[in-house]
């Protein structure tokens, strides 16, 4: 295509908790921008991610699981994802085909809607039912037949319903190519080289955070917030000196462990990727604070997560 047909846009990746998002995200900009795990509201923050094609650039948008939230800091997180309806090109709703769809799906339903903007409905985890994935494969299998059915009458304004898996890479390139039909003409949104459009210094807190939810049990996860004492770019090296934000006092032997042993491995972890992400050298330090029921506390939730300047 020649210039004057390029086209560039934005792309809001929405669903419930843990359908999948991030990893998507990740695969589609083939480094990790956004941190992956199996607990609810990993994701907290809008999340751009940049895909750069011969005709195209993309950006997409991870956002927070839609929820019913259960605190203050839950309330925000909804607004986040919920805020990421507007003003996007086309809206990908993510389904996972293992879970089937429960409440959490018809909820999401509720909030896309009402929009006018196109949807194009992935069903995730094609792989957990299926060998070998190949459209025969797919026609023929009743259960996945069923659940298009089924989304097809959850999200009826829908433009597309592509059976996808991430696991396996599996229809995201005919994801991607769908795209361009929805996308407006117009010049790049970003330079080529960028891959996101978070700060160094936000990603660092949030691979801290991706090792605590790792590497911790339930009681932490959610609880855990990241203020940033110290960033200082050295251009190839990076001091930081990160405080990990707790709510209770219980929670910090949790992660001190035995000798120092928990806080030693999140350390390593989030400076091995830090390094690898950006190339650098990493000098970190890690410290506990506990801030009682800081998730209620405006203050404090702008402290330790960017969400209400995000959604202002």
């Amino acid at each position: 295509m020649t210039k004057e047909n390029f086209k560039a846009g934005i792309v809001s990746l929405v669903g419930k908790p843990n359908v999948g998002k991030s990893s998507l995200l990740n695969l589609l900009v083939g480094e990790k921008v956004a941190i992956v795990s199996d607990k609810v509201q990993t994701t907290r923050n809008r999340i751009g991610g940049i895909v750069n094609l011969d005709d195209a650039q993309i950006v997409f948008y991870d956002t927070p699981g839609i929820h019913k939230p259960l605190h203050q800091l839950g309330k925000y997180i909804l607004q986040v994802a919920t805020n990421a309806l507007n003003g996007a090109d086309l809206i990908t709703v993510i389904l996972d085909i293992e879970d089937g769809l429960l409440q959490s799906d018809k909820l999401v339903s509720k909030h896309v809607s009402n929009t006018s903007t196109p949807i194009i409905v992935l069903v995730n985890k094609i792989d957990t039912l299926l060998d070998d994935i190949s459209e025969s494969e797919i026609s023929k299998n009743e259960k996945i037949q069923n659940f298009f059915i089924k989304a097809q009458e959850l999200f009826p304004n829908n433009k597309k319903i592509i059976p996808i898996s991430v696991v396996k890479n599996y229809g995201v390139k005919e994801y991607l190519d769908s795209l361009l039909d929805f996308l407006p003409k117009g010049h790049p949104l970003f330079s080529e080289e960028a891959i996101t459009d978070r700060s160094i210094k936000f990603m660092t807190s949030e691979i801290i955070r991706e090792k605590i939810l790792y590497l911790t049990k339930e009681e932490i996860p959610h609880s855990a917030g990241i203020y940033i004492q110290k960033f200082e770019d050295n251009q190839d090296s990076l001091n930081i000196i990160a405080d990990i934000i707790v709510e209770r006092k219980s929670q910090k032997p949790i992660l001190i462990g035995k000798k120092g042993s928990m806080i030693g491995k999140i350390r390593r972890l989030a400076k091995k990727d830090i390094e690898y992400l950006f190339d650098v050298k990493v000098n970190l330090e890690l410290f506990i604070k506990v801030r009682e029921k800081w998730r209620q506390r405006d203050k404090l939730i702008r402290e330790y997560t960017n969400l209400i300047d995000e959604i202002k």
